[in-house]
């Protein structure tokens, strides 16, 4: 009876594992994301829709806190460059203004939005259970200063 359980636990794991399971799903979350300016097309994307893109993970990233040492970070979530693809406003614009909830903005210039992500997860944890106050997505810019990261970010405003 163990050695059947045994094999029954593996093929669930090889099942989970070929069908490219990435632990938890995204928490529902009512949240938008709008993409402005010099697009081929203005694109609001939802929480889920962001979900669904392909992610990627920034480790070791060091981000300066207003005081003391700086903590190497990890940030997972969308690319910059797709977000920008699925708005067809190309990959390279010469800046960005990233505007939050609060309607704070701040206009990040090209060459500090080189690797930039639309982060979801903080660490592993979904950044809206995490830290709901900056959740629930946040644009980290690995080339920018940290108070550059926007979090409650609501818009990114293009311009070429």
């Amino acid at each position: 009876m163990r050695k059947a359980r045994w094999i029954t636990l593996m093929l669930v794991a090889l099942i989970l594992v070929s069908c490219g399971a990435k632990g938890p799903a995204a928490p529902e979350v009512d949240w938008k994301l709008e993409l402005t300016g010099d697009v081929g097309k203005s694109l609001t994307l939802s929480y889920a829709d962001l979900a669904k893109m392909p992610q990627t993970t920034l480790k070791d990233v060091m981000m300066q806190k207003s005081a003391g040492d700086p903590i190497a970070t990890t940030w997972t979530g969308v690319p910059l460059t797709e977000v920008l693809k699925k708005a067809e406003a190309g990959t390279e614009p010469s800046s960005i203004t990233a505007v939050a909830a609060d309607g704070y903005a701040i206009e990040i210039p090209r060459d500090e939005l080189e690797g930039a992500i639309v982060a979801m997860r903080d660490g592993t944890d979904w950044i809206v259970k995490s830290d709901p106050d900056k959740g629930p997505i946040r644009l980290v810019c690995p080339k920018a200063p940290a108070n550059r990261w926007l979090f409650q970010l609501t818009e990114i405003q293009v311009k070429k």
